[in-house]
Parts: C-alpha cells; structure tokens; sequence
C-alpha cells in the first residue's frame, strides 16, 4: 500500500491566504484559481471544470457573501456592516478530531463538514466503510473516500498508525453545487499557509475549506450554511 504523505509547508513558500477584519480574504503567492462544479457519478460525486477565473499574484475573494463580482471582493462587506468575526478553534486537528475505530482503518472525524459529499462512494459512506473495513474493498473504498473530502473533514489511517493523505498542489477552487441549488465554499489545497486577522496562522492542512456566504457559524470555516440559507453567487444556472 502506498502512503502519501502532504508537502511540507515549507515547500510552499510565498502562498499565504490572510483573513482581513470583517473584510475578504487577500490572497498572495499567484495560487491558482478555478470553479469546481460538485457533480453527481452513481451514487458518488466528482467534479467537473466550471468557468474559467483570472489568474493573478494576488487577488481578494469576498468572504460576506454578497458581492456582485463573486467569487472576487467588490467592497460590500463594509457597505452592509459584515461581521465576520472568526470563531473557529485553533487546536491542531489531531486534537480536535474524533477517532472512529474499523477493523481494518480508522478515521479521523473532527465533524468540520462543508457538506461536499465526496465521502459518499456506491456501496456506502466513508463511516460505513470503515466498520466494515474488514473486507478489503470496504477498506479501499473507506480509504478513497476519506481522501477525497475537500474539507478535510476526516482522515484514514491504517493500523500501523500511517496517515492516508493525498497529494495535492497549492490550489483554490470556487465551488458550485448545482444538485442543492447552491453556490458552496471556498476550497483550499495543498497546504497554504492561512492566517487570522489577528496574524495568528491556523494548522497548515492539505484539505480545508473556507466559507464564502458570510453566514458560516464556524468562521472562517465552511460549515455548510450555504445549503440552509441557499446561498446563489450568480444570476443564471449552473450546469
């Protein structure tokens, strides 16, 4: 079995994602940036290129949710007094995270859920998986499933205490979710430094995921808001 371990941060010197005080996220370092759009495959889901984003060394993406040139920053969160106050712990995730035990893998679950659903797979969810772990196509398929969370919401680790982790590069994804009708988070990959606006730097993860409709409970963290309150980026449908 092959563990792939994250890069270093190290190796990812120059991108930084800072959070600025009740204001948007300024992104440096030219992180590539696309749209993702989440799409269902049987009775999982993968990901298909949206439309395509201007690139650049730095851009500032909106984190209130109501500007007029999403994903990008337009100056509403101080028209309308956004308050985005961060929330979030900043325990390691290790610490946070609950340990779900299978015979075979174990999962990591610190419950941080941007309701992504690449943890769903054909025969069942990663949790399901994992219990059943014992036949090797539920262990593959636990493992595969933990992977492909972009929230990096859980983790597979096999018994000999070896993490399961992909490898990704430096990367923002804009994410639509056109099967609930919404426009979803702010996807971050590759271990990009992100830092409070208090200057503190959260745990530098592989996979997290950011919130973009402003109404996120867990700031400035996804935590699924965008489906409850139907959070829509754009005029017009995404197919």
């Amino acid at each position: 079995m092959e563990v792939i371990a994250a890069k270093a941060s190290n190796e990812k010197q120059g991108y930084k994602i800072k959070i600025t005080e009740n204001g948007p996220y300024i992104v440096s370092g030219n992180v590539p940036l696309s749209e993702k759009i989440i799409v269902p495959k049987g009775k999982s889901y993968e990901f298909k290129e949206g439309r395509e984003l201007p690139q650049s060394e730095e851009y500032v993406l909106c984190r209130c949710g109501k500007s007029q040139n999403a994903p990008f920053c337009d100056g509403t969160h101080s028209k309308i007094g956004f308050v985005g106050t961060e929330t979030a712990s900043k325990k390691k995730y290790e610490d946070r995270a609950e340990l779900r035990g299978g015979p075979a893998v174990d999962l990591l679950d610190d419950h941080r859920c941007a309701s992504a659903r690449f943890c769903h797979r054909e025969t069942g969810d990663a949790w399901e998986l994992t219990r059943a772990s014992d036949n090797e196509a539920n262990r593959k398929e636990a493992m595969q499933a933990a992977k492909e969370c972009p929230s990096g919401r859980i983790t597979a680790i096999i018994k000999t205490g070896e993490i399961i982790e992909p490898e990704l590069e430096p990367s923002i994804e804009i994410v639509q979710d056109p099967e609930k009708g919404v426009s979803a988070g702010i996807f971050v990959k590759g271990n990009i430094p992100i830092e409070s606006a208090d200057a503190q730097i959260y745990q530098i993860r592989n996979r997290v995921a950011l919130s973009r409709c402003g109404q996120s409970e867990n700031k400035p963290f996804c935590d699924a808001r965008h489906t409850s309150i139907e959070y829509f980026d754009r005029k017009g449908n995404i197919k």
